[in-house]
């Protein structure tokens, strides 16, 4: 048997904690699989005094993460740290720098720096491998770079965030407010306790800019995501759209346009025909669409312990068994700087929520600003009525460019009849 692949390991939280105890536990199932032992010979964490409920006194300790860089007895770095830059970017490049694999589960670095990263690996001959930075336990990295690499990637677009699909979910399973269950989603420990990245969508951003370099093999470019959380959802929304057959999903898309390449993350009606209408709680999924594979999906947790250190030891066994591939599935110096299409340009179907005074010509109004940006009505919903009071009215459109939809809707939100700023969610065709 070859020697061991000698690992050093920064971060010890939750899933620094699964991957020793994963490798602990299916150390000879690792062995077999990769004809080499997978052996965790250095650790760092902010606090060695922790219980961890594990025994990692056979590894080395190191105080300063950085130093497992210069450590001539590791091979690869694992950095689970966490954080766009810091120390976790300073391990990542120093390990790099000097010729070790490293394997991440850091999206936000990757999404800011992921294209200057992977051009460091390539010039010191070394792998950096990021399967557990994009939803989890899912082998979505694999199966974009590997499984589907006889295919020009059309689209590829899923749920990449648990907590807003718990949120969603329990809203429209309990009819509550966001507020309410976000709440719940904390104490329940699925949402953090500022939980801004998950649910103004910029971690769902953050892995869809990994994602859109793999699919389309164009360069990393977070700062071309348009992001919006769902912090406007309400039930009321939720339910309106169960009455015309969709439910509500944060997702993340990226699709190839005569404009460019979109990358887009919003809330969306999708059909309950369509499969990924039906993955609940804080289940992820993604959808890739290929040439000649058609459509494939995959599902499961997106997050916790486990799944990201099945992913995390993924890369492993691939380091230890040799398997080096670029970074974003073809070498930097073939990454291309693609033009990006902008959400103005953007053709969709349109929802609209209007909280309006129940008086005569009020609809009216709107139907004459719609009419004159183009915007063909597709239906009008209104429960009940009451005279001089505010009630909601519900528009869906057809299929229109989002930039005269915009300035409708800015048109609408000015009338004297109408109280709140117009909700837009567009509908998208799966």
């Amino acid at each position: 048997m070859a020697e061991a692949l000698r690992i050093g390991l920064a971060g010890l939280g939750n899933v620094g904690a699964g991957v020793f105890k994963l490798l602990e536990e299916h150390s000879e199932l690792m062995a077999s699989r990769c004809g080499r032992s997978l052996e965790v010979v250095a650790v760092s964490a902010r606090d060695r005094s922790r219980d961890r409920g594990f025994d990692f006194t056979n590894a080395r300790w190191c105080d300063d993460p950085r130093s497992l860089a210069e450590d001539g007895n590791i091979d690869v770095v694992v950095e689970l740290i966490g954080g766009s830059d810091g120390v976790a970017l300073q391990l990542v490049e120093d390990a790099l720098a000097s010729g070790k694999n490293v394997v991440t589960a850091n999206k936000a670095m990757l999404a800011l720096h992921g294209t200057r990263l992977a051009s460091k690996a390539e010039e010191s001959g070394v792998g950096l491998a990021y399967e557990a930075a994009v939803a989890g336990g899912i082998p979505i990295v694999k199966s974009l770079r590997e499984g589907l690499a006889g295919n020009r990637i059309e689209r590829v677009y899923g749920i990449l965030n648990g907590t807003c699909n718990y949120i969603l979910t329990a809203m429209e399973e309990s009819g509550r407010e966001f507020d309410d269950v976000l709440s719940e989603a904390q104490s329940l420990g699925y949402a953090e306790a500022d939980p801004s990245f998950d649910i103004d969508g910029i971690d769902a951003a953050h892995k869809l800019a990994l994602l859109t370099s793999l699919a389309f093999g164009r360069f990393v470019e977070f700062d071309t995501v348009y992001t919006e959380g769902i912090r406007q959802v309400g039930a009321i929304d939720i339910d309106f759209a169960r009455e015309l057959g969709f439910r509500i999903k944060l997702l993340a898309i990226a699709r190839a346009t005569a404009n460019g390449i979109e990358q887009r993350v919003h809330p969306c009606l999708i059909s309950t025909d369509t499969p990924i209408a039906h993955v609940q709680g804080v289940f992820n999924a993604v959808v890739a669409e290929g040439d000649y594979v058609d459509r494939t999906m995959y599902e499961g947790r997106g997050a916790g312990e486990g799944p990201t250190a099945s992913a995390v030891v993924a890369d492993l066994v691939d380091l230890a068994r040799g398997d080096l591939l670029p970074t974003f599935g073809v070498p930097v110096q073939k990454l291309e700087s693609t033009p990006s299409a902008t959400m103005e340009e953007h053709e969709s179907a349109y929802y609209v929520r209007l909280m309006v005074v129940d008086k005569p010509g009020v609809m009216a109004d709107v139907a004459a600003i719609l009419r004159d940006e183009n915007v063909s009505l597709e239906s009008v919903l209104q429960r009940g009525r009451d005279p001089g009071e505010v009630v909601p009215v519900i528009l869906t459109t057809h299929v229109t460019v989002e930039a005269g939809m915009r300035r409708a809707l800015q048109q609408i939100g000015e009338l004297e009849l109408v109280v709140e700023s117009p909700l837009m969610i567009r509908v998208e065709d799966l």
